[in-house]
């Protein structure tokens, strides 16, 4: 293991651990709760914001590319590559919000055909995305530290890619937490009903 490949992982692991002692810490049930619930609310507001901002700039973009090619026959050189990032930043932050609201892909006609099986299943789901989300924070962030290292930016905008490589990274440590809030809920939930 070189020594720039020890800092992905080093990162990596501080985020799990971070993220996992949030639910193990011995708080009282309230106050866990009130932990949760606030992480909670912070990361809904970021996604929603993020979401809403992101599709705002890619619309006023496109329309007004639009208008002046067809209007004025002139096109916006920068447009379209905006729109690219854009769309690429709205799709990741677009996964945890999925997971937030248990829309991530999954075939359940196994869970129709055996109920019983069904929470089995779902923390087997959950698993594979922590599993998933994980890596996701490993390997983007030694992407992103590759595009630090060289300094490439976009054609267009001059913008450096390191940017938009961040965005795997973060989408790994915000697809972990959101998992873990989902697992949090579904343990809780199955006490309540109990």
């Amino acid at each position: 293991m070189t020594s720039n490949s020890i800092y992905p992982l080093i990162f990596t692991i501080t985020a799990v651990i971070f993220s996992s002692l949030l639910f193990l810490f011995p708080y009282g049930r309230e106050r866990k709760s009130s932990v949760l619930t606030t992480i909670d609310r912070w990361l809904s507001r970021f996604e929603e914001w993020t979401l809403l901002i992101s599709v705002g700039v890619a619309l006023i973009a496109l329309f007004l590319n639009v208008v002046l090619r067809y209007g004025f026959n002139y096109t916006l050189a920068w447009s379209e590559e905006l729109v690219r990032e854009v769309i690429i930043y709205t799709t990741f932050i677009g996964c945890c919000v999925a997971v937030k609201n248990r829309s991530m892909i999954k075939i359940d006609a196994s869970v129709q055909l055996l109920p019983k099986l069904k929470p089995v299943l779902t923390h087997f789901s959950n698993g594979v995305i922590l599993i998933f989300s994980t890596l996701m924070m490993y390997y983007g962030w030694q992407m992103a530290a590759l595009q630090a290292r060289t300094f490439q930016k976009t054609l267009i905008l001059q913008i450096p890619l390191v940017y938009l490589y961040a965005i795997l990274p973060l989408t790994g440590v915000l697809m972990f937490l959101r998992t873990l809030l989902v697992m949090h809920h579904d343990v809780t939930q199955s006490r309540v009903d109990a």
